[in-house]
């Protein structure tokens, strides 16, 4: 089963990613996990991305195709986080036709502006080893500090409230074509991903059982 996990950043995409990877033993795909990766190596392409991420904008089509179509190598996985919008949507069709493979669902999590900010805003993440933690509904055993690996966390620069709205708006005006061409294309599934982890999953599995 491959499935396209769609939704704003904050909307809880990447937590449910990892429990359906868990439980339906799928190939998570995460866009954002790579990119940040390149970040912390401070790659070439990781530079590149870090000037746009600090900004609240998106990584250009061109570069983040490239890096979906060596990542992508067969059935059986969850993408996070890509495609953003129809154009990257037709070139993920025309990648997976050059492998055989196929879209399964397009999912959905709708979530509102407020939560957004209030889930991004209280969000904390672990330099080292990438674990994230949240200030309210994800807290480490001892505060500040990683469970996995002792280092101190720290808030993403792009976390704060002005440029969590920058990124709302920046999703909101790009998305609309993409939802419409799952809307007609594909298998497309909306969920309310406003809810707690636990209900948003079950809503997920519950579509597409």
């Amino acid at each position: 089963m491959n499935i396209i996990l769609f939704g704003a950043p904050g909307s809880g995409k990447g937590t449910q990613a990892v429990e359906m990877c868990k439980k339906m033993s799928l190939r998570k795909i995460s866009l954002g996990d790579i990119l940040r990766d390149e970040v912390k190596k401070q790659s070439t392409l990781g530079k590149e991305v870090e000037s746009y991420m600090k900004q609240g904008l998106l990584v250009p089509d061109e570069v983040v195709g490239k890096v979906i179509k060596e990542t992508i190598t067969g059935n059986d996985f969850i993408l996070d986080g890509y495609p953003r919008n129809d154009k990257q949507a037709q070139v993920l069709d025309n990648i997976l036709a050059e492998k055989g493979l196929k879209i399964d669902y397009f999912i959905y999590m709708a979530v509102s502006e407020d939560v957004i900010v209030d889930r991004l805003s209280k969000r904390r993440v672990c330099p080292n080893c990438g674990a994230g933690y949240h200030l309210e509904n994800l807290k480490p055993a001892k505060d500040g500090i990683c469970d996995e690996c002792a280092t101190a966390l720290i808030q993403r620069a792009d976390d704060n409230p002005e440029t969590i709205k920058q990124r709302w708006k920046v999703f909101s005006d790009s998305s609309k074509a993409l939802l419409d061409y799952y809307r007609n294309n594909g298998n497309f599934i909306e969920v309310n991903a406003n809810g707690n982890i636990d209900d948003v999953y079950n809503e997920v599995l519950q579509r597409i059982a």
